[in-house]
């Protein structure tokens, strides 16, 4: 998810809030059609595709623990105003597999932005407008720092999520720290074994953790509850948390990626970030404002959780029509 500073500093606030009387989210029927199946890199990419086919691309990227259907609304809005529109499963979501069994079951942050590459190759894409939340948002981030030839423009929720290991061995506040349990869970057998058995119950857990006044049904939590059913979902997830505490090891083929992304690298594509209630004290965007050299703007949304896609879809679509259209 977003920064351990970030997530422990929201759920401070989040506990402290008034609630507020929202409505309640139903589960909407996407209308993306099958999912379609492109092999790219190591993977055999699950997505949806809206819009038509000469329109210019958007890459919508999801988080965890979550799907494509935090763009269920998203999605329709911006085919409708011609884009075409790509959602893909991350590595270990949904119909998504790699295509060989002795792969390395591997969640670093190039990892992901090497598939958002191979996905776009596959499928003979040039250049696309990135945006995403979550590790979407920080796989979207990576692209648009090691391939800027290939980002029209970005939206990022929570800013600049690019994680940087030895930053991320500092200790934080023993209250900001308990905001981070899950990550201390994940970093033990205990925990590995408890996600596998109970990743239904934990990932709602974390959904109202995340979003504590998005009244979601249990329809809209189901739908994206099967793309945790992938047989590498535990795994990808497992050494997503435990590469960035340096627990686990990242793949020598991605050194030289991360040797550049360690160096906090700036974003020079156009882009808009997102802040929410769940930033906390970082809603402002003060924390990463020097990372973005290029059109930059940012917006907040109040009364708005995690999910921002899915809880402010129109806020989300504006975003990232505004910025996919600068000159």
């Amino acid at each position: 998810m977003i920064s351990r500073r970030q997530f422990s500093q929201a759920v401070a606030v989040a506990g402290l809030a008034a609630p507020l009387v929202t409505a309640t989210a139903h589960a909407s029927q996407p209308s993306w059609g099958p999912i379609r199946q492109v092999r790219a890199g190591l993977l055999d990419i699950g997505y949806a595709e809206m819009g038509p086919a000469d329109g210019p691309v958007t890459i919508l990227l999801h988080g965890w623990p979550y799907d494509i259907h935090s763009y269920v609304d998203v999605a329709p809005a911006l085919a409708a105003q011609g884009h075409r529109v790509l959602i893909p499963y991350l590595r270990g979501y949904g119909p998504t597999r790699f295509l060989h069994a002795r792969t390395t079951r591997n969640g670093q942050q190039s990892a992901l932005g090497a598939d958002v590459i191979a996905f776009m190759d596959a499928l003979k894409i040039r250049k696309a407008t990135v945006a995403g939340f979550d590790w979407g948002a920080r796989t979207a981030c990576v692209v648009a720092a090691l391939w800027p030839e290939r980002v029209k423009a970005l939206v990022s929720v929570s800013g600049y999520l690019v994680v940087n290991l030895q930053q991320n061995q500092e200790p934080l506040s023993p209250q900001a720290e308990l905001g981070w349990w899950y990550q201390y869970y994940f970093a033990t057998e205990r925990g590995v074994k408890g996600y596998e058995q109970n990743s239904y119950e934990f990932n709602k857990l974390i959904w109202k953790i995340a979003s504590p006044q998005w009244n979601f049904d249990e329809a809209t939590y189901a739908q994206s509850a099967t793309a945790w059913k992938n047989p590498d979902h535990v795994a990808i997830v497992i050494h997503n948390y435990r590469w960035r505490l340096q627990l686990a090891q990242g793949e020598h083929r991605y050194d030289g990626l991360e040797r550049k992304l360690q160096a906090r690298p700036v974003i020079g594509v156009p882009a808009i970030t997102i802040a929410s209630d769940f930033d906390g004290s970082n809603k402002d965007g003060m924390a990463y404002r020097k990372q973005f050299s290029g059109r930059y703007e940012h917006r907040i949304l109040d009364g708005i959780g995690h999910n921002v896609p899915q809880e402010a879809p129109a806020a989300f679509t504006k975003a990232v029509l505004d910025i996919s259209s600068a000159e």
